[in-house]
């Protein structure tokens, strides 16, 4: 486009073309770049990608998810703002290569001989010396000298009036230090070009253009339409595929920030068998996959081993073992009772799927998300590991602890298995979810007590907490839920009382007695969740209830005196009452020994806490078949040797441009004169010039001054 004014003529088109070209090839706006791409990888380091947006929620609240969401900082490497900035620094940084290149290769060829004689006086490193030989004598001299140090000579006659010409020798050495500037440059362009061809560009293009869209839903990989999956001869991509053990799979999974693409293989993998071997601390110390890969179309097979860091490679795709999963285990469940109005079930499912469950009106789904064999706590740390530290009955402080509080004693680390566990999910209508881990198998806590460990948390990014139920003299939980039920059952509750108060009562004294039965049955009734201190009271039984009632009718300064004698009743109440349950299970009643004691301890405890429990029921692992799978991670790569190649130019680059001393060399040589019998003496004037002065340069300016104008004459001789 074109205006006139006054006559004169303005070309705005290529003012701007050219405006735009150095804009795009300048170092401020690739340094820009850089620092955005920068940023942009921190971010993506930081903040975890390509989770599930409710983990997002879970973790930062729905604004700011919802901000991750749009800026697309969950998926940042494939985010089509990350590409765009890596194009343009593509685009920048050839610009660069491209204006300076031709300027730097003609430098090759530019001795800058035809430098002034003057000129070499305001060099800061500089000599001047008589030599003993003619100027061309002493210009070839200098030349072979400096050649077979292996610098780039050239000589150049000058006449000079009324007397011989004068010689300029002129030298260059390490050139490659501009060289190492085309290096680097050009390994950025090769980096981003490879980070290009191997990221998401091809596969968002096939989106783009090619008819494919990305897959929103869920089902099975089978049931997935054409629109949604890839061709074989995609030539870039990146996608995981998990594999169980005795099956078969093709069709790798590739994440994109709003749902999932499927890429077909040329192959299919089946995994004969999953290795893995574990450290003390349970970390898994190496796993392994042996596998046969099938060719889809002429059947060829070909057996490998596929280790961390030792991937195979068939028909230009990569295998790597990226990490272990369950491959549909299935397990069976046991429901234990922790309402009073929840009955005992079993069940059996596969991990991965879930069952629904109803108990009256209240419906809930359960998913079996996890079984693992290997669980290494500590036992040793201030809460003993996995909360399993078991509190004892304090006649003052457990009137006001509740679940998860522990004494905190710092211990030395102590490791140790403790045996499968089950983790599953509890989902409701509302499509609210806890998540469980119970363990199979009691866990010893290092004071003789032997308990379960049922786990509860409300968000996949909280700690487990621990409800600990003792086990029996069998290792089961029957003790625990026969005391249980027991506390729950009015005549039970009747007779334990009469049994204490016999017991406990001095026959001489029967109105003691009677005062004795009422503590006894009232504390009892309490603890057991069957009489409210209020109406309106929250608390549901356990020492929560025996503490509302402590405030609501105790004066404060007799409160630690009436709790102690409060809870010595309680203690002998419900130690009956274990008998009682016992003898109803056909067992013999416990003795009143130490043993017996830390039994009750922990059962009262556990009894207590249950009123915190988030479910109806907790479900214990009774059996199990485990299925290992194995997740590998498929990728065709051709910007791989692309990237490799810009890392080794990029090593040599750095390397030129750091270690390489670019300096050139000027010798200039005149007759010294007639007078004082200097015929044929040769005055010498020396420059040294260096791009980076370095105590180095100062040794290397000595040494060429030394050996260039050694056969130097005295003026005064």
């Amino acid at each position: 486009m074109s205006v006139s004014t006054h006559g004169l003529r303005v070309r705005r088109g290529p003012q701007a073309v050219r405006a735009a070209v150095e804009l795009f090839s300048s170092m401020r706006f690739a340094i820009a770049l850089l620092t955005v791409i920068c940023i942009a990888s921190i971010i993506g380091t930081v903040l975890k990608q390509h989770e599930p947006f409710g983990n997002y929620v879970n973790q930062f609240g729905p604004f700011w998810a919802q901000v991750f969401r749009a800026a697309l900082l969950d998926a940042v490497y494939s985010a089509w703002w990350f590409l765009l900035i890596l194009l343009f620094l593509v685009i920048s940084t050839s610009l660069c290569v491209a204006r300076n290149t031709p300027r730097i290769l003609a430098d090759f060829k530019v001795y800058k001989e035809d430098i002034r004689a003057q000129s070499l006086k305001a060099f800061g490193q500089r000599a001047e010396a008589v030599l003993g030989e003619t100027p061309g004598t002493a210009a070839n001299r200098i030349g072979q000298l400096l050649a077979g140090g292996g610098w780039k000579v050239k000589l150049q006659r000058r006449d000079l009036p009324g007397k011989e010409g004068g010689w300029m020798v002129a030298a260059r050495a390490g050139g490659a230090h501009k060289l190492g500037y085309i290096a680097a440059h050009s390994a950025i362009v090769l980096v981003c070009i490879g980070g290009l061809l191997d990221g998401d560009l091809i596969v968002r293009a096939q989106t783009w253009f090619n008819g494919k869209s990305v897959f929103t839903g869920g089902g099975m990989i089978s049931d997935v339409a054409p629109q949604h999956r890839l061709s074989p001869n995609n030539p870039t991509f990146r996608g995981n595929i998990l594999v169980p053990e005795g099956g078969q799979a093709s069709t790798a999974i590739l994440n994109q920030s709003n749902g999932v693409l499927l890429q077909e293989l040329p192959f299919s993998i089946e995994l004969k068998k999953f290795i893995v071997d574990y450290y003390s601390t349970g970390m898994p110390k190496l796993f392994a996959s042996e596998v046969v890969l099938h060719d889809r179309v002429t059947g060829e097979q070909k057996p490998a081993r596929i280790e961390v860091n030792h991937p195979a490679s068939w028909k230009g795709i990569e295998i790597y073992q990226s990490s272990f999963d369950d491959g549909g285990s299935t397990v069976k469940l046991k429901s234990v009772p922790m309402a009073a109005a929840a009955k005992p079930f079993e069940v059996e499912g596969t991990i991965g799927s879930s069952s629904e469950l109803s108990n009256g009106q209240e419906k809930l789904t359960l998913e079996y998300t996890a079984l693992r064999l290997i669980n290494v706590e500590n036992f040793g740390g201030p809460q003993g590991g996995s909360g399993a530290d078991v509190r004892k009955v304090d006649l003052g402080h457990e009137l006001q602890s509740r679940l998860g509080a522990a004494n905190k004693v710092n211990k030395p680390k102590v490791l140790r298995n403790i045996g499968p566990s089950i983790g599953y999910k509890l989902r409701d209508a509302a499509g609210q979810a806890r998540e469980y881990q119970n363990y199979m198998v009691p866990v010893d806590t290092g004071d003789g007590t032997a308990v379960f460990l049922l786990g509860v948390r409300d968000k996949p990014e909280e700690a487990f907490r621990y409800l600990r139920v003792p086990a029996d003299d069998n290792g089961a939980m029957d003790g625990f839920v026969n005391m249980r039920a027991a506390l729950g059952d009015a005549d039970m509750r009747v007779k334990a009382v009469d049994r204490y108060v016999a017991r406990a009562s001095d026959p001489k004294r029967p109105e003691l007695a009677e005062q004795l039965r009422t503590s006894a049955t009232r504390a009892l009734a309490l603890f057991a969740g069957a009489e409210r201190v209020k109406p309106d009271s929250t608390r549901s039984g356990g020492w929560q209830a025996i503490a509302e009632f402590m405030e609501a009718n105790v004066p404060e300064a007799e409160r630690e005196r009436a709790g102690t004698v409060l809870v010595r009743i309680l203690n002998d109440v419900l130690f009956e009452t274990l008998n009682l349950s016992r003898e109803k299970a056909g067992l013999a009643a416990l003795p009143p020994d130490e043993k017996s004691q830390t039994f009750l301890t922990q059962a009262v405890l556990a009894i207590s806490d249950a009123a915190f429990y988030p479910a109806p029921m907790a479900l214990m692992l009774t059996d199990f078949k485990q299925v290992q799978a194995s997740v590998f991670q498929v990728a065709r790569a051709p910007g791989k040797n692309v990237v490799y190649l810009g890392c080794l130019l990029l090593i040599v680059g750095i390397f030129a441009m750091l270690y390489v001393r670019e300096r050139r060399l000027w010798v200039w040589l005149t007759p010294a004169g007639e007078a004082d019998g200097q015929a044929n003496d040769t005055s010498a004037t020396m420059a040294f010039s260096v791009n980076r002065k370095t105590m180095d340069s100062d040794r290397e300016f000595e040494h060429l001054k030394d050996k260039l104008l050694a056969t130097h004459k005295d003026p005064a001789s």
